[in-house]
This record gives C-alpha cells, structure tokens and sequence, in this order.
C-alpha cells in the first residue's frame, strides 16, 4: 500500500522522478559550476568554497590515478569529519575507485576485518589514529595509505607522520598537489554497475556486513532526499551534470537553494551523514558547520551566530539540546526546519521541541544502509500534514509494503508487521554473502528490514520497534518502544532504553534503562516512582519489573542506542 492523503505530498512533486544516468562526482561538478565561491564547510573558523572543493577533490582524484588507485579499487576513508573529508570523498569517486566508509574509533581487530571484508586496496587515515592502523594492516590486503591530520585542516600542505608502514605511505597534501585537470576520468564510470559505496551496516543488532551501492543508487536516493525535502525536481545542467530545480514555493519552501546554512554532527562514515548532510547539502548548495564533537552549549552558541537554517541529527542530540542552560532565550528564529534520523523520535521530545521552536518544520525521516539512507520522511513543506510517532511517507518511486512477521502476503493498513522496502535506491547485495542477500532481498524485489511497523490509511509509516529488539515476556510479545514512549513522557527523564533480563520463568523481563535529566524533575526520580506511572498505563505483561538509573546510554556514533551492550549486561547479571 503506498497511497498518501492530503497534504502528505509536496505541492507539484511528481510521483516518480527522472534520474539522470550520471555518476556521483556529476553532484560536485554541478555544485561547483552552480554555487562558485559560496562557502561549502567550516572547520575551526577555516572556510571552503564549492570552487576549492572541487579543485581539492579533482586534485585527490588525479594523485590516486598516479599512485595507481582507479576504477574498482576500494578505498577505505577511516576519517572522522573534518575539512579534508569532502574533498576526499568526490576523490576516491572521482578517480573510479569504490568508497568505503570506516570508523576511526574502531579498534585494530575491528578495523582490520572491516579492510579485510571490503577488500580494501588504500586506505585514508587521520594521523591520530595511526597506531590502531599500523596494528591493523598487516592481516589486510592494503597497499597505500594516505594520512591527514587535524594540522592539514588550516594548512593542506602541513607535514604528517608517515612512519611504520610496510607499504607506502603518503601524505593527503601530495595528493592534492596533483594536478585536478588530471582528473576527469569518471566517464568511464558504467553507474548502473559500478560500486560508488561499499558500506558496512550499523552493526547495532550483530555483525556487520558489506553493502553493495552503485552510483545509480546513490545519486537516485540524494535526489530523492533533496527533490521531497526542498520542492525541487532533477535537471542537468548545461555540461550534463545533475543539479536540482527548485519549483516550490518560498510560502512551502522558505529555505532556499543555496541558502540553508547547518550544523552537522552526523558522522559522514554513516549513511545518513555521506547522504544526507554530505552529497545532499552539496547538491543544495548549503553551508555546513563541522563541530569535532558534540558540545551541547557550543551547538547552540555557533546556531545562533551562523543563524542556522536547519537543526538535525539522531534524537539523543535532541535530547541533550533540550537540557542546554538558557536555551529557551536562544535566539534560533533562523531556524526553519528540525530533520531527525537513525532512531525513532519519541513524541514527547517531539512536542518539547515544538514548544522551543514554534516556526521550524519538524520532520522524521526513515531508513537504512541498504535502501542507501532513506526511504520515508514526513513532509517538510509549510502546508505539509505532518504526524507525530510516525517516520511519513514513501519517497518517490518508493515503495512500502507490512508484511507478516512469520511471512506471507501484505497486510491491510493498521496492521503490524515487517516492513518491507522496494525501490530505485535499494541495494545491489551484501558483499561477497549471495545467501543473506537472498534471505534480505525476495524474489519481487522486496527488501526486509527487520524493522516492525505499522502503515496507516494515509500511507504514513509507523516504526514499532525492531524484531531484534522484541522481547518475549511468557509467550507475548513487548515491544521496548512503546514502553519507552512512556519514559520519554515522564517529567524528569532525559533519556531511556527497555531491554530484556533474562528470566527462567518467563523468557525475558522488560527492565528500564533511565538517564535522569539535570533538574529538580531529575533528581526527584525514584525507580519506584517510574515503574508505577508506566505500569498504570500498560496491559499485566509489559509492566517493567525494573528499572536502573545509569549517567549515560551506550550509543553508536551515528546516534543510535546500543541496547545490546544494555542486554548483554542483563545477560551477565543473570548468568552470574
């Protein structure tokens, strides 16, 4: 079922889109023509243009060519955001090589599967994180690398440390002395077969895998992100290179192309982050603050003196936005839209941020690595019907399907079940793993998720909870997000994770993990207190039978909570 009611569709947006046949870097090479000496990033007060961009990252491109890095060889980007990230990125896109986004907190065991899985031929490191790579390269297939540092964001040329590689090391300014003229070599780019990503999944539920992410899937989901988000439909421009065309209205559509200005926490090895607040504020021509790592008071002090268009991020940022000291005084008139991702958006938190920003448009959005990032949002013009709890509506030319949770046909709107993903922007496979690409991928093309959901008549999407995540309490089903719904609501707690405790009797008990706020509400928490206001409001079988009171919750750098490191401490507990 993929029917929407009034107004859950952007006003003139067609259906279906037509996506231009163009590789990734035909985003850069638009923006660059488009957008010229407008600020693309700042980092630590230093400045790039769309003009330098793209200079960098031809430059990047052509020193790969000349290192011998080219067309089907994985690059391994094991940066954290930074200045030089972008740059490096449209490089490794540029040259034809495949990105592979890794996570330079990853430890030397974890990093060296990740370069193993992906078969990683080069790999681009940040000089902090040296140690961790010169331990986990030997077990790989590496042949390169490339360092970086914080030093090179003010100055490119900066030396960095290059010692105790077995294989050649160079510096990211050598690169990006190449000549970027050099560097024009993605027409031979085939963007139906060739890999532009090759990304691991979240690796919240178990272990990761490689997702397979042609250019056509990549540019596709970036348009359709940005044509839904912004009221704009693809066209190309005078050379052939995809750019949007901004068709709505400044009444539906008041932040304009080439005006949106943000802040950005989202890590880019994430898909939301690469997509999103990477190709996506690109494409748009959008100014991006980096922040190295989230200060709360620093995020609202730089929002309002770069007079922010856009808030987003995972909804623990949210969280911890919310308990800021004076924030209620802050002046974020600017502020035109709230974009939430990676973790369902409890409603309360929904309606405390409505109540700090009254002008501002808040939407959630939905998806995952192997639909590329996403694959629903709530509509994010004025006029928009917007439904708290629920993640909105299909994307163009996408398509959702409830399915039941033990399989067979589609279920009727209401109903709970899997949710199930077809599209343009779907993945090509799980790397090298044929069997849980067929296991995830059905023979209509259906891909599922994992995800519980519910579909409304009005085609609008409602993520339950994932199967993973469900507990089974005698028999019955509990899913945590209802139960934490309810802690979202309770005056005082800032955060909040259910999980399973293991139980002889029972199968699992659902206990509460609860980060109290910093104020009087807070500090009046009791666990007694808590159990009773949510077990008054919930049937025998979903009452919590405890709840534990911890200074922080376990999450993943993209913002999601990491509820199996909750459970495994249950499962410790009781084992003990």
């Amino acid at each position: 079922m993929t029917t929407t009611g009034t107004g859950s569709w952007p006003p003139g947006l067609p259906r279906s889109l037509d996506y231009p046949r163009v590789p990734v870097g035909s985003i850069l090479r638009a923006a660059v023509r488009r957008w010229g000496a407008r600020t693309a990033f700042v980092h630590h007060g230093v400045e790039l243009s769309f003009t330098e961009l793209g200079r960098r990252a031809h430059s990047v491109a052509a020193g790969l060519t000349e290192a011998g890095i080219g067309r089907g060889d994985v690059v391994a980007v094991h940066l954290p955001n930074c200045l030089q990230y972008p740059a490096v990125y449209y490089g490794v896109l540029l040259a034809g090589a495949t990105f592979s986004p890794t996570n330079p907190l990853l430890p030397p065991a974890g990093l060296s599967a990740q370069l193993t899985d992906a078969g990683a031929r080069a790999v681009v490191t940040w000089e902090p994180a040296l140690p961790v790579v010169r331990a986990a390269l030997p077990e790989t297939a590496v042949q390169a690398v490339v360092v970086t540092g914080p030093q090179q964001i003010a100055d490119p040329a900066a030396p960095v440390d290059r010692t105790g590689f077995a294989v050649p090391a160079l510096s990211l300014g050598e690169l990006l002395a190449a000549d970027p003229a050099d560097a024009h070599r993605d027409a031979a780019i085939d963007p139906e077969d060739d890999l532009a990503h090759l990304a691991c999944t979240g690796g919240t539920t178990g272990v990761s895998k490689g997702v397979e992410l042609p250019h056509r899937a990549v540019v596709t989901n970036v348009l359709q992100s940005a044509c839904f988000s912004s009221g704009s439909v693809p066209v190309l421009d005078a050379h052939g290179d995809v750019t949007l065309d901004q068709f709505g209205s400044p009444a539906e559509h008041p932040t304009r192309l080439g005006t949106g200005r943000l802040i950005n926490l989202t890590p880019w090895f994430h898909a939301m982050g690469v997509i999103g607040y990477l190709n996506g504020q690109v494409m748009s021509g959008a100014t991006v603050v980096l922040h190295d790592r989230f200060d709360p008071v620093g995020y609202v002090r730089d929002a309002v003196r770069h007079r922010v268009t856009t808030i987003g991020g995972a909804p623990p940022v949210f969280v911890a936005l919310l308990q800021v000291p004076g924030i209620a005084e802050a002046d974020l008139s600017s502020v035109r839209g709230v974009s939430s991702g990676a973790a369902p958006l409890p409603v309360p938190l929904i309606e405390r941020l409505r109540q700090l920003l009254p002008g501002a448009v808040i939407g959630e959005g939905y998806g995952l690595t192997e639909v590329t990032m996403q694959a629903t949002g709530n509509p994010s013009h004025a006029s928009g019907l917007r439904k708290p709890g629920t993640v909105g509506v299909p994307l163009p030319d996408t398509e959702i399907s409830i399915r039941p949770l033990g399989g067979g046909d589609a279920l009727p709107a209401g109903r709970r079940g899997e949710v199930c993903i077809r599209g343009p922007q779907l993945m090509r496979g799980y790397a090298g793993r044929p069997d849980a690409t067929a296991e995830a991928i059905d023979a209509g093309g259906w891909f599922h998720t994992g995800d519980v959901g519910v579909l409304d008549a009005d085609g609008y999407l409602t993520i339950v909870d994932r199967t993973k995540d469900m507990l089974l309490y005698k028999g019955y089903n509990v899913f945590p997000r209802e139960l934490e719904e309810l802690l979202f609501a309770l005056p005082g707690v800032g955060a909040a994770a259910v999980v399973g405790r293991p139980d002889p009797e029972a199968g699992e008990l659902p206990v509460a993990y609860v980060v109290p706020r910093d104020d009087a509400a807070g500090a009046a928490l009791t666990a007694e207190r808590v159990a009773e206001a949510v077990n008054e409001q919930v049937t025998p079988y979903k009452r919590l039978r405890d709840v534990v009171f911890v200074e922080q919750l376990p999450v993943s750098p993209a913002g999601k909570i990491l509820k199996r490191e909750l459970a495994a401490r249950e499962r410790e507990a009781a084992a003990g």
